[in-house]
């Protein structure tokens, strides 16, 4: 993916947010590729502040997803599992999307890449049809923030609970 995206966009830096365990997996990949415009970031105040920078995520789904659509990032969301788990999970869960922006929305706001759609040239496909594209990225954005403003409330989360709580005690 990255050498796709070096070849259309030569001047940006490719920064990848893994916790420490695969941090050095990550770096040896990245030195294999001969690729000199990529960082590797574990801290997560460090994650925070090179977000918001950012002109565009990729994020495989989860929370980190919410927190880069809460620092209004264009993204795409991307996960692939093992065929075993794949199929039962596709059994138990009864689901249009992955992403919980696209979930609470009832539709498709954040591209979905699972499983055999997550590979390289889609991945590149996606992300270069919003960085050619202002108008997409600022619609993706406008619609997500939509979507968040309806999620938030007034109370917090330990009140919530608590409130739930009370009603079964």
């Amino acid at each position: 993916f990255i050498k796709l995206m070096n070849s259309k966009y030569t001047d940006m830096t490719y920064v990848f947010h893994s916790t420490k365990e695969y941090s050095k997996l990550t770096q040896s990949y990245i030195a294999q590729s001969y690729l000199d415009n990529c960082e590797i970031v574990s801290d997560e105040k460090i994650k925070f502040h090179i977000l918001q920078k950012s002109i565009f995520a990729v994020a495989k789904s989860g929370t980190v997803s919410l927190e880069i659509s809460n620092a209004k990032i264009p993204s795409i969301v991307f996960y692939k599992m093992g065929y075993i788990n794949f199929l039962i999970v596709k059994n138990l869960v009864k689901t249009k999307y992955a992403n919980i922006i696209n979930f609470a929305a009832n539709e498709e706001i954040i591209p979905e890449l699972l499983q055999s759609n997550c590979n390289a040239n889609n991945i590149f496909k996606h992300v270069s049809s919003f960085l050619d594209d202002p108008d997409k990225i600022k619609r993706q954005v406008e619609k997500v923030q939509v979507i968040l403003n309806k999620l938030k409330t007034d109370k917090s989360s330990s009140e919530l609970a608590s409130l739930a709580l009370n009603k079964f005690l």
